[in-house]
């Protein structure tokens, strides 16, 4: 069993480098890079399932609401324990309009503490924890929901957003 990691508001957030897909192709982000700007990074439990499918269109359908202080619109990251193919999968099937980054040895979800272990239909499996964490442009923590329901999401990030 993996140890829960306890992010805090206003720590710095976990760096990474992780390998996805945009509407563009395939990328690699790399944590370091996007200093100085703020950023959405969603971890979600598996692409093309509904809750997740239901979470990134309302994504995808909001986004250019969502907008950092100065009018700049807010990048945003999905991360799941999937492998490349099925995030390419998801990514063209619903028109996904931001990058989906693969973390399939979940080192950046223990990092976040949201690789827990979860209980269905009397089964218990390691996975991730539906969660949300808004970076600032210093690098820190400035907002974040555990246990995100997918059709509320949307508004969390808009209020969150108010924290920059």
């Amino acid at each position: 069993m993996v140890a829960q990691k306890q992010i805090k508001l206003g720590e710095e957030a976990p760096s990474f480098k992780l390998e996805g897909v945009s509407p563009e192709g395939g990328v690699q982000i790399d944590s370091s890079d996007l200093e100085g700007t703020p950023y959405l990074l969603y971890f979600y439990p598996r692409a093309s399932t509904p809750g997740c499918t239901t979470q990134a269109c309302d994504l995808r359908d909001h986004l250019a609401e969502l907008q950092v202080p100065g009018g700049e619109g807010l990048r945003v990251f999905g991360v799941s324990p999937d492998g490349i193919t099925a995030l390419e999968k998801f990514l063209t099937k619903q028109a996904l309009s931001f990058t989906l980054l693969a973390d399939e040895a979940h080192q950046l979800a223990e990092a976040y503490g949201v690789w827990v272990q979860k209980k269905l239909y009397g089964r218990e499996f390691m996975g991730i924890e539906r969660s949300s964490f808004l970076i600032d442009a210093q690098g820190n923590i400035a907002a974040m929901k555990r246990k995100v329901r997918p059709a509320q999401h949307v508004a969390w990030v808009q209020e969150a957003l108010k924290s920059l």
